[in-house]
């Protein structure tokens, strides 16, 4: 642990921020698989409104700082290809 004050605010601060960053991790985590699951089960308009909520999620951790443009982007194209390939 820091010694100096301004040390020890950046420290809980990082963590803080680091626990929040992986709770949206988390989520982003879980909506793509939830895609995922649509598209095996052969469900197209629930993969469809799963993929809506990916796409947002995506955009607001690119937003955040959290992805990078390009992964949310290639994201994205995988999981829209994913959804239109059922039929």
């Amino acid at each position: 642990m820091a010694n100096m004050k301004q040390q020890i605010k950046r420290y809980k601060n990082d963590n803080k921020k680091r626990e929040i960053n992986n709770s949206y991790k988390s989520a982003l985590k879980t909506a793509i698989k939830k895609v995922k699951a649509e598209v095996e089960a052969g469900n197209k308009e629930a993969a469809v409104v799963a993929l809506n909520k990916v796409t947002s999620k995506l955009d607001a951790s690119v937003t955040k700082g959290i992805h990078h443009k390009n992964y949310a982007n290639r994201q994205k194209s995988k999981l829209a290809k994913l959804v239109n390939s059922i039929d």
